[in-house]
C-alpha cells in the first residue's frame, strides 16, 4: 500500500472534489446543502478560500485524491479574523484509513504558519450519521464548546449542530497581528 500523502489543491483536483462532496450531500449529513453544488461552483468556492489566504489541501495515494480540507472566516467581521472554520470531507472508500486524521493535522499546522490563533469545527448531527467526524476532532484536541438541537432538517429528521474548538498557536495569550 503506498503512503498517503497531504499537499495543496490544484484547479485540477475539483471534478474529484466536487464529487466527494457530492456523495456528502446527497447521502450524509456533513453538509446541509439539498443539492450538491455544480463542479463551476466548487471551483469558485475553491477559489474565495485561497484568494481570503486560506489552505486547502487535498490527500492523494498514487496519485488519486481520497479526501479534502480547507479553512475559512469563522465569521465575517473584522473581530473574527484570527479564527478559521475548518471543512474536510473524505472519499466514501476511503473512510476510516486515517485520511481524516492526515487531513486534519496538515489544516491545523498550515492555519498556524498563517498566524490563526482558533480553529472551530461546526458538526452537522455529531450525535448521529457525524459522530466519525466529532470523533476525529476529539482525538486531534478540539473540545465540545456547544450544541444547536433542531436546528436543521435534512433526510426526513432535525439535526442537532455542534461546534468543537481548537486553540492554535499561541492561541489567546497574544494579540493577533
Amino acid at each position: 500500500m503506498t503512503t498517503l500523502s497531504i499537499r495543496p489543491a490544484i484547479p485540477a483536483d475539483i471534478p474529484t472534489i466536487a464529487a466527494i462532496y457530492s456523495h456528502a450531500v446527497l447521502h450524509g449529513t456533513a453538509s446541509w446543502e439539498i443539492e450538491p453544488p455544480a463542479e463551476a461552483e466548487m471551483l469558485r468556492r475553491y477559489e474565495a478560500v485561497l484568494a481570503g489566504g486560506y489552505p486547502y489541501l487535498v490527500a492523494t495515494r498514487d496519485g488519486e485524491v481520497l479526501g479534502y480540507a480547507y479553512a475559512g472566516a469563522y465569521r465575517p467581521r473584522p473581530a473574527y479574523r484570527a479564527t478559521v472554520e475548518n471543512s474536510i470531507y473524505i472519499a466514501p472508500t476511503a473512510q476510516g484509513l486515517g485520511v481524516g486524521s492526515l487531513l486534519l493535522d496538515a489544516l491545523m499546522t498550515a492555519c498556524t504558519e498563517r498566524g490563526f490563533r482558533q480553529m472551530i469545527a461546526v458538526i452537522g448531527d455529531g450525535t448521529g450519521a457525524s459522530l466519525g467526524s466529532r470523533r476525529l476532532h476529539e482525538k486531534a484536541g478540539f473540545r465540545l464548546i456547544g450544541v444547536a438541537e433542531k436546528v436543521g432538517f435534512k433526510h426526513g429528521r432535525w439535526l442537532d449542530q455542534m461546534l468543537m474548538q481548537k486553540e492554535l498557536g499561541e492561541g489567546d495569550r497574544t494579540p493577533p497581528a
